[in-house]
């Protein structure tokens, strides 16, 4: 699995873009978002000076549905929308990837992560680019969950070898000292490192790229 940041330059048309220019400093955080039948829906925390100027900013943008402001306290508003042409929710959809939330924007920038397969990573650089946004690239990284299968009793013997040193170079605590302090047969003990090992390597070897996810280099963030 990749796990990708990036920073997407909204286009024009979208309400998210165009009001978070209009207001520079407001902070827009897109708590949680799905999309509809050719609309999407979502709850957003507004934070600005002129909260109230904010608002009706976005309620008077021509591709808002439906504003309902659920509470408004300090310069903060938490408000749930109904808009059409959520261009970020379309493209995530189209590429098969879920948007992790919250999701930031300012002055028409917004933070986007997002995780998945490396082809898919790659398939919403795309459909990002499809639907008329630019972005650049903070970072591509691994997600990897080494030892996620292991079984209790795996795990126990694992740390225990970690712990006393089975696993430094050079050792300093042998096999034998090892099941000891466990409490199995030295040979039970050899199996389940033996298992352990090549649970963890296989699935590192399974999460890793066959090739990079390749992004356009003017994409990438100096």
């Amino acid at each position: 699995m990749a796990q990708a940041r990036l920073l997407v330059d909204l286009p024009e048309g979208p309400w998210v873009g165009e009001v978070s220019r209009e207001f520079p400093d407001a902070r827009i955080e897109v708590l949680t978002a799905l999309p509809g039948d050719g609309a999407g829906f979502a709850l957003v925390q507004l934070t600005a000076d002129d909260i109230d100027s904010l608002l009706d900013a976005i309620a008077a943008h021509e591709t808002i549905a439906e504003v309902s402001v659920m509470a408004v306290d300090d310069g903060v508003a938490t408000v749930q929308i109904e808009a059409h042409a959520p261009l970020l929710m379309i493209a995530a959809q189209r590429a098969g990837v879920p948007i992790e939330m919250p999701v930031e924007i300012e002055n028409g920038v917004a933070r986007i992560d997002v995780t998945g397969s490396h082809e898919r990573v790659a398939e919403f650089g795309r459909m990002l680019r499809a639907v008329g946004a630019e972005f650049d690239v903070v970072y591509v990284q691994q997600r990897l969950n080494p030892g996620g299968s292991l079984t209790d009793r795996q795990r126990e013997v694992l740390f225990e070898a970690v712990e006393r040193g089975y696993y430094d170079v050079p050792r300093t605590c042998t096999l034998t000292e090892v099941a000891e302090h466990v409490g199995i047969a030295k040979s039970t003990c050899s199996e389940v490192l033996q298992r352990v090992e090549r649970t963890i390597v296989r699935e590192f070897v399974d999460d890793l790229p066959r090739h990079p996810i390749e992004f356009d280099e003017a994409d990438a963030a100096e």
